[in-house]
């Protein structure tokens, strides 16, 4: 398992908490320091099932100024992986890959779901 955090997210510390608690084991990967590339990104998209904009990191800074909420609906898929793999604080975290499934934000039922006979 691989679990992708931004360590000053509060978010992420307590999903690692759980994970942790939980008796998880898994990789951990920082998102700003290790950037998922755009071929990771499409693969992750795909293997998820979510719609591509729940990839964004609809709260934060970096995506506010570059006013993303007006620009996304008029970029193709491509423009928005491609944008997603330039800076890991446009990604929305924390993500789990587990070997089948992709969760991206914290929501714990679907992460016992998730993780349930792995520990």
């Amino acid at each position: 398992m691989i679990f992708i955090e931004y360590p000053p997210c509060g978010t992420c510390r307590k999903a690692k908490k759980w994970l942790d608690e939980k008796g998880v084991s898994y990789d951990s990967r920082h998102i700003k320091n290790d950037n998922p590339s755009a071929e990771e990104i499409a693969a992750w998209h795909k293997k998820s099932g979510l719609p591509l904009k729940k990839f964004f990191n609809t709260s934060g800074r970096l995506y506010q100024s570059m006013n993303l909420k007006d620009k996304l609906p008029e970029m193709s898929e491509e423009e928005q992986i491609a944008l997603l793999a330039s800076d890991g604080m446009l990604v929305k975290r924390p993500i789990l890959l587990t070997d089948s499934a992709v969760l991206v934000g914290f929501r714990e039922a679907e992460w016992e779901k998730a993780v349930a006979g792995t520990v």
